[in-house]
């Protein structure tokens, strides 16, 4: 018990420091807030074999994993950190919505090692912080075009990287249920076109890469086209055929790549198309399509996305436009890893095993997460409860300590006791009155046994006659054993003293948290009631809350009752060598009292002899 008690102190005394320690390693004392997000890339996450190098990933935030307490209305306050606690990565907000309860942010990570696990830190809390969102700082140079979709309906697309690569026409229907917050939705009549742009120009035999998220309503009968980029009969083709995508060049001799399985419709799949020394690679939803032995012509001017200006450009054979959704267009002057493009489709699809998010933290070190949402939510009556079973936890470990310390004290002045009363012999009351040195009496206090032989001897030497002698009847014998019996009874009382506060916090302390829950329960469902509201974000709150209080009350009664019964087993220890001490002690008296009988006895008639 006494170790146990010593750990449970010791973590106590240790939190403040822990505490501390947590508060060094924040990154800013400004913003109160943080929560931990792991990228996984080994294979129990994403499985990478490759790294990826710096590539933004999609941060979906959601009640499932985010509260949106305590962050600003705006996520002006979002800062996220990398796992050395002093890098501030670039981020873009694309979508905040704390009513609604959800967010889409791109974060900008430098790198995502194979078979590894990194933790960011995102922290907010801050009112006064400005905002730091920004596309261009997020997205790499190398990204010449990004579109997310979310501008308002009517408005072409606005391109968020540096080159401000907006479309230039193509008012596009913005519709809910996008990959990342909305999507474009392209009704087989709207084509965009992109702005003429040193950026997006491909040059010979250059290097080039397309991604982006497509939602086909059905799969066309005809020869769709996605991405278009053409000049003077040379063109770049990214498009479906027959429902399988494909990838097709025109230049001197027209390649196109072969087709495998088609795409599946009604839902959201990945393409991307990256080429770079005479290889074009066709991607969906990460993994590698179909492989084109081809190199790029060189292409300036505009190209198009979700169909064709074939007929301007006195092409034989236009392309039908596409029909369906699409998000988080991207046009790279670089060929993309295979690895990159596996994380982009990890990171952005429904389920993410590369992303994985912690529980919230307060900025003193503690947890914030659902255990924060539960303590905001008790009432004061509930409060009132755990104050008082807080109360009862303290004083039953202080009871326990105590009690646990002097049960442990007896029983090793009862062992001291023991070895020197078996090396008394016949001079059974060699240890008491003036036979027992200071030192002897100093170092035994502590024994039960010895304050029992003591009070066994003092009622020997008060039978002695007028010349020093022990003179003990055989009614004495019975009447020495009452005297000690009376000691043992008192050395049993404290023995048991304050044990009744462990049985009150054993019984009482459930039935105290018992209390604050019902009690909690009934305000919840009034104040629904009276809010005329019901659903299970106004009910599940306090109902967490009010079982808080149980909670306290069996934290107050089940180290109580393991101090309890640990106690009272060493308790009864003790007791039972009482007994059996004091049936020896008496049995030995009564044995030397026979002794000396028949010593005065054989005296006696050896003198009537002599007469």
């Amino acid at each position: 018990m006494r170790y146990f008690i010593y750990v449970c102190a010791l973590c106590l005394m240790l939190l403040p420091r822990w505490s501390a320690a947590t508060e060094t390693s924040w990154w800013n004392d400004d913003w109160q807030f943080r929560k931990p997000i792991t990228l996984d890339t080994s294979n129990k996450g994403a499985n990478l074999a490759q790294a990826t190098g710096r590539v933004p990933l999609l941060i979906r935030l959601h009640p499932g994993n985010f509260q949106f307490d305590g962050v600003a209305k705006t996520g002006n306050d979002l800062r996220f950190i990398a796992s050395d606690g002093k890098t501030s990565l670039n981020y873009q907000i694309e979508t905040f919505d704390p009513v609604m309860g959800v967010a889409q942010l791109w974060l900008d990570v430098s790198d995502l090692p194979p078979d590894s696990q990194q933790t960011i830190w995102m922290y907010y809390g801050n009112d006064k912080a400005p905002s730091m969102s920004s596309g261009p700082a997020t997205f790499d140079a190398d990204y010449t075009l990004v579109y997310h979709f979310d501008d308002p309906t009517g408005t072409p697309p606005k391109d968020a990287t540096a080159y401000g690569n907006n479309a230039l026409s193509g008012a596009l229907r913005v519709v809910d249920g996008g990959i990342a917050g909305n999507a474009g939705r392209f009704d087989g009549a709207t084509v965009l076109t992109l702005p003429t742009s040193s950026s997006l120009d491909i040059k010979q035999d250059g290097a080039f890469t397309f991604s982006a998220w497509i939602r086909l309503d059905a799969l066309p009968t005809t020869a769709t086209l996605i991405y278009g980029h053409r000049q003077d009969g040379k063109a770049l083709l990214i498009g479906i055929d027959g429902g399988a995508p494909f990838v097709e060049v025109d230049g001197d001799k027209p390649q196109r790549s072969t087709a495998g399985q088609p795409l599946k419709a009604g839902q959201w799949t990945h393409l991307a198309v990256t080429a770079t020394g005479g290889q074009i690679v066709l991607y969906v939803d990460g993994h590698a399509y179909a492989n084109l032995a081809a190199s790029l012509p060189p292409l300036s001017g505009s190209a198009t996305i979700g169909g064709d200006v074939a007929a301007n450009t006195g092409a034989a054979v236009p392309y039908a436009s596409f029909v369906g959704q699409m998000d988080e267009l991207r046009l790279s002057r670089i060929a993309r890893s295979a690895a990159t493009i596996a994380a982009d489709t990890m990171s952005q699809g429904a389920e993410s095993k590369l992303i994985a998010y912690g529980e919230d933290e307060k900025k003193s070190g503690f947890g914030f997460g659902y255990f924060g949402i539960i303590v905001k939510s008790v009432t004061v009556d509930a409060w009132a409860v755990i104050a008082v079973l807080m109360i009862m936890a303290a004083i039953s470990w202080v009871v326990m300590w105590q009690r646990g310390s002097y049960v442990s004290a007896v029983t090793t002045a009862n062992g001291r006791f023991l070895h020197r009363y078996r090396d008394l012999g016949d001079n059974l009351l060699g240890m008491a009155g003036n036979d027992a040195s200071p030192a002897i009496r100093k170092d035994l206090m502590a024994s039960s046994l010895y304050r029992l032989y003591e009070t066994g001897a003092k009622e020997v030497w008060r039978r002695r006659d007028a010349q020093g002698r022990v003179v003990i009847a055989s009614e004495s014998i019975e009447a020495i054993r009452a005297v000690m019996d009376s000691t043992l009874v008192r050395e049993n009382q404290a023995l048991s003293r304050s044990m009744v506060m462990l049985t009150i916090a054993i019984s009482g302390g459930p039935f105290l948290g018992l209390l604050g829950t019902v009690v909690g329960v009934m305000i919840t469902f009034a104040a629904i009631a009276a809010a005329g509201d019901v659903n299970i974000n106004a009910i599940a709150p306090g109902i967490s809350a009010a079982l808080l209080a149980t909670v306290a009350g069996l934290f107050v009664a089940i180290p109580a009752l393991f101090g309890y019964n640990y106690l009272l087993t060493r308790n009864k220890a003790v007791t039972a060598n009482m007994q059996v001490f004091v049936d020896e002690f008496v049995t030995r008296l009564a044995e030397l009292h026979r002794a000396i009988d028949q010593s005065t006895l054989d005296l006696r008639e050896t003198h009537h002899a002599g007469q």
